[in-house]
């Protein structure tokens, strides 16, 4: 059972740990040359309301680590479209990976 997405703000800063399919622990891939061979787990998206800036929090890194970082949304993909070393489909940002009910 998944958690249900959290919602928080400070300022202008609106965070949510659901987006665009993903959840708060999701394994995702992040299309950069040297980002792509390490794995990335989904932390939340974020926007500043008064600059319209949108980027996804993630953490992980080599084997082992576990460094949080930001990445744009158009780089960011599901965990699905590694095909070996390349990246197969479109971004999250393109084509969200919501439910069918």
């Amino acid at each position: 059972m998944r958690k249900r997405a959290e919602v928080t703000r400070r300022g202008n800063l609106v965070r949510s740990t659901y987006w665009h399919g993903v959840a708060a622990g999701d394994v995702v891939v992040v299309d950069g040359p040297k980002e792509r061979r390490q794995h990335w787990v989904f932390v939340a998206h974020v926007v500043n309301e008064s600059t319209n800036d949108e980027w996804v929090e993630v953490r992980g890194g080599r084997t082992g680590e576990a460094k949080g970082r930001s990445f744009r949304p158009d780089v960011i993909y599901p965990s699905c479209s590694k095909k070996g070393s390349r990246l197969v489909g479109l971004s999250l940002a393109e084509a969200p990976q919501l439910e069918i009910r």
